[in-house]
């Protein structure tokens, strides 16, 4: 019986190319996404075999129905929900707007809570459950003209690491993957210092591979995804006392 995953946000981006690798590896999968159209596409691409829903990872009601009409169609359970849809504006954080902010906030935070939950009385019942929550570098030091996109990866870090404990009683690993910056549809619009300053060096590639190596993996929290040259930037900079840390953000943020 071949393994089973919901993956939020898998309609483009790092969603789609994992949804493509866990079906090369023979996963069943639930591809979730806002964009029917997208998910059409993945469908002609990936075929029958999988389910393909329109979900808002923030309502309940629909999350309640997708995950449990997925569950029941394998058995009362699933093993691996992929928390991955989420959304960035960069800029100064009074250029944005409110509606922007709470978009950010819906999404990043209230979709990964809304989707964990719901997904817990499935997982209980996995095999070998796991979460795995797309998080960010950004969640290492708060990083100016991403503040609240920033903010809702550290809520992300926050949420790995207390679940990662209690949910471990449960035999549920809960983890997350913690990119730089990935070229995708969500950062082509994306400008700012900190982007020219760090650059676009990932692919969703790149992350979809990470995440299918931690689906099998439980010896990690944190799945750290970056060029060797950033690895190696951020870790001396994380060491460094916390003056010259503000100001080596502050310069590289272009403020």
């Amino acid at each position: 019986m071949s393994r089973t995953i919901v993956i939020t946000g898998a309609g483009a981006g790092i969603g789609a190319e994992a949804a493509r690798r866990f079906a090369r590896a023979g996963w069943t999968l639930c591809a979730t996404d806002v964009d029917k159209a997208a998910l059409d596409v993945l469908r002609d691409e990936l075929g029958d075999k999988h389910t393909y829903a329109r979900m808002d990872v923030a309502d309940p009601v629909r999350v309640g129905q997708v995950l449990s009409a997925f569950a029941v169609a394998h058995g009362g359970a699933f093993d691996v929900l992929l928390n991955n849809a989420g959304v960035a504006f960069i800029d100064k954080f009074e250029e944005l707007s409110l509606e922007q902010h709470e978009k950010v906030v819906r999404v990043n935070v209230n979709g990964v809570l809304t989707c964990t939950h719901a997904a817990f009385p499935y997982l209980v019942r996995g095999r070998a459950a796991k979460v795995i929550s797309m998080c960010s570098r950004a969640a290492e030091y708060g990083v100016p003209s991403e503040a609240i996109y920033s903010a809702t990866k550290f809520f992300v870090r926050g949420l790995t690491e207390a679940l990662n404990i209690e949910w471990e009683r449960h035999g549920i690993h809960v983890c997350d993957i913690m990119p730089n910056f990935v070229d995708t549809p969500m950062m082509a619009a994306a400008d700012g210092d900190i982007v020219d300053s760090i650059g676009i060096n990932l692919t969703a590639a790149d992350v979809a591979a990470a995440i299918l190596r931690a689906a099998d993996d439980r010896s990690r929290v944190h799945w750290k995804v970056d060029t060797r040259k950033n690895h190696v930037f951020i870790g001396l900079l994380n060491r460094a006392p916390r003056r010259l840390h503000r100001a080596a953000i502050k310069r590289l943020a272009g403020f």
